[in-house]
């Protein structure tokens, strides 16, 4: 009799462990990303869609919500949310993903980096025809040009994060 208990013992325990196991699953992938669009004219899309989502949200530092957002937090949400890829969170982060291009070489989706202050990043997303989406601190979100003069004073550096 004391045999058959532990016997008993063993059996339910290998038992629980199997329905355990089998109870486990794998993970779930999150439905709540957009799939990255298949080509330049939809990211174009994708990217003008957002900003009329966002335009003049209001810059706050830190901030990563529509009461207010900073340049890097903008453009993790917008790649995460929108295309599907996770950025690091900080502009010295995201500047160090990727694959460095030459200004002459940007295409829709690149990050383009602005030496803003001492020890102080600014980052935007390539639009189109030396355009780019960010936040300003005084307009909040909105499209510049690379040509603006203050921008183009302070224009540090190209990433592609988007493969072609």
């Amino acid at each position: 009799m004391r045999f058959l208990t532990s016997d008993l013992k063993i059996i339910v325990l290998v038992f629980a462990l199997a329905l355990l196991t089998a109870c486990s699953g794998g993970q779930k992938k999150n439905s709540s990303i957009t799939t990255m669009p298949n080509s330049e004219t939809a990211l174009k899309q994708t990217l003008y869609g957002h900003y009329r989502e966002w335009a003049s949200i209001p810059y706050q530092y830190g901030g990563l919500s529509k009461s207010g957002i900073d340049c890097s937090g903008f453009v993790y949400l917008t790649f995460a949310k929108k295309l599907g890829v996770h950025l690091p969170r900080t502009s010295d982060r995201q500047a160090q993903h990727g694959k460095p291009i030459p200004q002459q070489q940007l295409r829709t989706g690149d990050l383009v980096f602005f030496n803003t202050g001492p020890q102080q990043h600014h980052v935007g997303i390539y639009i189109e025809q030396r355009r780019f989406l960010h936040v300003s601190t005084i307009k909040g979100v909105a499209i510049s040009s690379l040509d603006n003069q203050y921008w183009s004073d302070r224009y540090w550096k190209s990433v592609r994060v988007l493969s072609s």
